[in-house]
């Protein structure tokens, strides 16, 4: 098993920034690849970026350019820097970590709310 927990969401202007972390604990040696999604109201959860054990990454492209994911394998914790937000960035963001060999992401967080206002 693996545990996620994410930190870092919260109210921010158009324009502002946020740091999202994801603090990974558990059998943590069976993942290869860790990644964000997000949810707005009414939506269905989305992926926003994803990164691999040895750090390829790749984003939706309605975040490329604002958006980056990082790791740190000594923390087993992934982060997402958001730059230039805007309001339809706004949703719960939830971590994920997919299993090797594994198609679909295994894991998941509880998820962290981020509200982009106008």
């Amino acid at each position: 098993q693996v545990q996620l927990v994410e930190s870092g969401g919260g109210l921010v202007q158009a324009g502002g920034s946020l740091r999202l972390s994801c603090a990974a604990s558990g059998s943590i040696f069976s993942i290869n690849r860790m990644g964000w999604f997000r949810q707005a109201p009414g939506k269905q959860r989305d992926l926003v970026a994803s990164i691999t054990s040895g750090g390829s990454t790749n984003y939706a492209d309605s975040v490329k350019g604002r958006f980056t994911i990082s790791r740190d394998n000594a923390k087993n914790t992934v982060y997402l820097q958001m730059n230039s937000l805007k309001p339809e960035d706004t949703a719960v963001y939830y971590c994920a970590a997919r299993k090797v060999g594994r198609l679909d992401y295994d894991y998941w967080g509880q998820g962290t709310q981020v509200t982009v206002s106008s």
